[in-house]
């Protein structure tokens, strides 16, 4: 009987170096992904800005701002070829306990309201809906409501 060892995904740091493989699953998931340029804003402006990597490639990231005690995930994605391993869960799991380290009281998010399997995965984490913003999300046609997302910590 022989053992492998797998390669566990590690959260880490984005670096600059991470932009071209990052936009690129931004591109694969999302319609109306971020730019090149929101990535950069977010790194230069000292965001929590964190990769999932796999085999030394990221496969998911994230990017968070904590101010007055409240944090704010601004996104989180996890590569097509890469969901529904609970790699997703693991990665908001950790921004979680970076509000937490950090102080933060609550943890906010905005979810596009057709997407139900990211709605059902921070209700899991124990995300309740708070809000909604109407037409915040641009979307094929037209604009789509924001369902806002909070976690007491």
């Amino acid at each position: 009987m022989s053992a492998q060892l797998q390669e566990v995904p590690r959260i880490r740091k984005m670096l600059a170096a991470d932009l071209d493989e990052v936009v690129a699953i931004e591109r694969e998931v999302f319609l109306f992904p971020w730019t090149r340029g929101n990535f950069c804003d977010s790194l230069d402006s000292g965001y929590h800005c964190l990769v999932l990597e796999y085999y030394d490639h990221p496969v998911g990231y994230g990017v968070m701002t904590i101010g007055a005690e409240e944090a704010h995930l601004l996104t989180l994605s996890v590569a097509g070829g890469a969901q529904r391993k609970g790699w997703g869960e693991k990665l908001l799991r950790h921004f979680i306990r970076i509000a937490r380290e950090q102080h933060a009281r609550s943890m906010f998010l905005d979810v596009r309201e057709s997407n139900h399997a990211a709605a059902r995965l921070y209700q899991r984490v124990g995300f309740v809906q708070v809000g909604r913003r109407r037409d915040y999300y641009p979307a094929m046609g037209g604009r789509e409501d924001s369902l806002v997302m909070e976690l007491m910590l």
